[in-house]
Order: C-alpha cells, then structure tokens, then sequence
C-alpha cells in the first residue's frame, strides 16, 4: 500500500494505493493522524480511487477517523470508491454516517461548501 498526503486549506486528502488490510492498516492510521495535526486540518478525504482491496480494517481506519474527528468538530468524506470497495463500505453501514463522492473534487466541494455547477451543452 502507498499513501499520498495532499493539503486543499484545512482539507487532508489522503490518496491510498493498493491494499487496505490489517497489514498496513496501523500505520496508515499513525499518518493520517499525524499529517492532520502536522498539517492543522480539520476535515479528512479518503480518495480510494486506487484501493484494490480491502477488508475490515479499511472499514476500522473510516470509522476510527470518523469517530475522532468528530469529537474535535471536523468531518469526513469517502471519494473514488471503485463497486467492489463501495460494496464493501456499504454493506458495512459506513455510508450512513460518511458521506461518499465521486472524486476529489466533489468531496472537496461537499467539506468546503462549495457548490458544483453541472452544465450540458
């Protein structure tokens, strides 16, 4: 697993690559809570657009950091899910207290109130 640390304002997005297992669950955990104080963030996006697997630890690390930052005031947003990630997230129940985006993009726009303007033409 590889994990890329981005900062948008007060926004951490955490780009998560490979498998999210018991394996590297620990230190993904440790890096996220460390770059959202390094980094003085209050809100959390986990982009798992490159999240080939995962089990329950994923479904640990979403709701661990759900649990936290709601303590402090902040929230949390899920982006990228490919349907077999989405499947499991769901079937978990975790898409009933985190909200889940498209992209990024869509997320940053759900956590920083930003309105997304859809036009065809």
């Amino acid at each position: 697993m590889e994990v890329v640390f981005k900062v948008r304002g007060d926004i951490l997005i955490a780009c998560i690559k490979g498998e999210l297992d018991h394996h590297n669950a620990a230190p993904l955990r440790k890096g996220i809570d460390r770059s959202m104080k390094v980094f003085e963030c209050r809100d959390l996006i986990l982009d798992l657009t490159e999240v080939d697997f995962m089990d329950s630890s994923g479904i640990g690390i979403a709701l661990g950091r759900y649990k936290k930052l709601s303590k402090s005031g902040g929230r949390i947003c899920i982006a990228g899910c490919s349907t077999y990630i989405e499947k499991v997230l769901d079937m978990a129940g975790v898409f009933s207290i985190i909200p889940k985006e498209s992209d990024v993009q869509s997320a940053l726009c759900l956590l920083g109130g930003e309105e997304q303007l859809h036009m065809e033409v």
